[in-house]
């Protein structure tokens, strides 16, 4: 006779308690693993702490320090030959389905730990049972599934516990996480937003919002956007079994100064998101501007220009070939390249980290007067709305 387990459940019921198991394991990575460990985004109560790492010890295996080094590795290299899992240096498919091998790999980086290990749990029990017997805490929750379960349904509702992480962590969000998507926050890599209700991975399927804020507890930013993870870290804070310790900033507004001055230069560069997005509808309204003067024109040079709509509005680096048809299009519209080279210029001033606020200062102020001054309207009104931000 096979075993049936301590459990008599309904074949719905077995499928609910896999995906209630998982999801506590979502829960773990992203709450504990992801924005308190990796990113300091919040303070867990040390009982809270304790559970995460029990139930990852338990469920993935996953060593606290390993992670948190991959991941803080991937932000300080993102999009680069050093990244330890970037679709666009090794390819999507090999992100997507082979993400666990590319950590297993970046994890065995002596360097990578010392470097970006830094902070994590270095108790006893870290050094003696978590980061040791990794292999033991698999085989506790299996020999718990198939006592609580049965042999078939426990040895399935196992094999899904451990390829969910694999799957859906290492291969969706590092692979369709910077491939497919929206993105609300041009930034230089390619991170993006894979659905707006970040509930099958706990809220990290809003990747492009984190990237852009990487040390905020919160990842949803728009009102239709929905974190599950921020949910349950409102509930524990509620409870006093955490804390908040970043979040990103919201923009405030004031009439607009006659200069910008040093509370403006703050302002700009802490919302620099979203200054890049409004200024992304600026050249969005040049463009069509420029697109209907060309077309009457000069036809052949609107068509041109017409397909390069994506490279000229983006950030994050060109093509080689993008960067070449875009600088001969430019020839044609003198509008269109000057708002190019400000939104360098203006970039410049939060990478600038050796210049002294006072040289950013009259840079900003010299980057206003030129844009007012250039003639062009769009530009003119966004330097106006610059001159706002408080």
């Amino acid at each position: 006779m096979v075993f049936s387990g301590l459990l008599d459940l309904p074949w719905w019921g077995y499928v609910l308690a896999a995906l209630g198991l998982t999801h506590v394991t979502i829960a773990a990575v992203t709450i504990f693993l992801h924005r308190h460990q990796a990113h300091r985004a919040l303070d867990l109560h040390p009982v809270v702490s304790h559970f995460f790492r029990f139930w990852l010890w338990l469920t993935t295996g996953m060593v606290t320090k390993e992670w948190a080094a991959v991941h803080r590795k991937h932000h300080a290299k993102c999009e680069t030959p050093d990244d330890p899992h970037s679709p666009q240096i090794v390819g999507i498919n090999r992100v997507l389905w082979g993400g666990v091998f590319l950590y297993r790999k970046e994890a065995c980086n002596r360097e990578t730990m010392e470097r970006y290990g830094h902070g994590t749990p270095d108790d006893w029990l870290e050094r003696n049972v978590y980061s040791k017997h990794a292999v033991l805490g698999i085989a506790l929750m299996a020999a718990a599934d198939l006592a609580l379960f049965g042999l078939v349904p426990g040895a399935l509702i196992f094999v899904t516990q451990m390829v969910w992480i694999p799957f859906w962590a290492a291969g969706v969000i590092n692979g369709l996480g910077h491939y497919f998507g929206y993105r609300n926050y041009d930034c230089v890599d390619a991170s993006t937003n894979i659905v707006p209700w970040g509930i099958v991975i706990g809220g990290e399927e809003l990747h492009n919002n984190h990237h852009a804020f990487a040390s905020s507890a919160k990842l949803s930013s728009k009102w239709y956007e929905l974190d599950v993870g921020w949910m349950y870290i409102r509930i524990l804070a509620a409870l006093g079994l955490a804390s908040v310790k970043k979040l990103a900033p919201k923009p405030s507004f004031a009439a607009p100064k006659p200069a910008a001055d040093l509370d403006t230069l703050h302002a700009v560069i802490a919302n620099r998101y979203d200054v890049l997005s409004r200024y992304a509808k600026s050249m969005k309204r040049a463009y069509r501007e420029e697109l209907d003067l060309l077309a009457r024109r000069s036809p052949r040079d609107a068509a041109a220009l017409k397909p390069l709509k994506r490279a000229l509005l983006r950030v994050q680096k060109l093509s080689e070939a993008e960067r070449a048809r875009l600088a001969e299009a430019l020839k044609n519209s003198k509008a269109l390249a000057t708002l190019v080279t400000m939104r360098q210029e203006l970039v410049a001033l939060w990478e600038r980290s050796s210049a002294s606020k006072e040289q950013l200062l009259r840079q900003l102020q010299d980057w206003c007067h030129r844009a007012e001054a250039s003639g062009i309207a769009s530009l003119q009104e966004f330097s106006r709305r610059l001159r706002c931000y408080a």
